[in-house]
């Protein structure tokens, strides 16, 4: 059975990871023709700043999830589960919406890249649900008594 999943794993990754890296390359192809052969007035400074860095998460991303296979062809490792949630949804959700946001700054020119800012304005969202999850359930550990063995007399 263990043997089935990581079967499964393995080839559900190596699909992810392929249909993500043609779909990136024809993005930032499409992006870098527009750019010098049909001379749009596109700046390449943010497209570097921003689109880039996402070529390495991308990378990370191929190296955590890609299938290892042994020399006899067997599978030797299954890679690890691109769909867990934590920290690779978050890689996800950077890698695909700058990829929205290349197609956008292919359609109306740089101001597009400000859409990008969504990225950190939803980080922040994120950590501060988290701590206020957390501060919240800390509240909770104290007991219920708490506020009233303050408010005790002392005998």
């Amino acid at each position: 059975m263990a043997q089935k999943a990581a079967k499964s794993l393995a080839t559900r990754n190596g699909a992810v990871l392929s249909r993500t890296h043609l779909v990136s390359a024809a993005l930032h192809l499409l992006f870098l023709l527009l750019h010098f052969v049909f001379q749009r007035p596109r700046s390449l400074k943010p497209y570097f700043f921003l689109a880039v860095p996402t070529l390495a998460i991308e990378y990370y991303l191929d190296r955590m999830g890609r299938p290892r296979y042994n020399e006899d062809g067997s599978l030797r490792s299954a890679g690890e589960d691109l769909n867990a949630t934590g920290l690779t949804e978050y890689m996800w959700d950077v890698l695909y919406w700058t990829q929205g946001c290349i197609v956008a700054a292919c359609l109306f020119n740089d101001r597009a890249w400000w859409l990008w800012a969504v990225i950190p304005l939803y980080s922040v969202y994120a950590a501060y649900t988290t701590v206020m999850g957390v501060k919240k359930g800390f509240a909770g550990m104290g007991g219920g008594d708490a506020g009233q063995a303050a408010d005790a007399p002392k005998i």
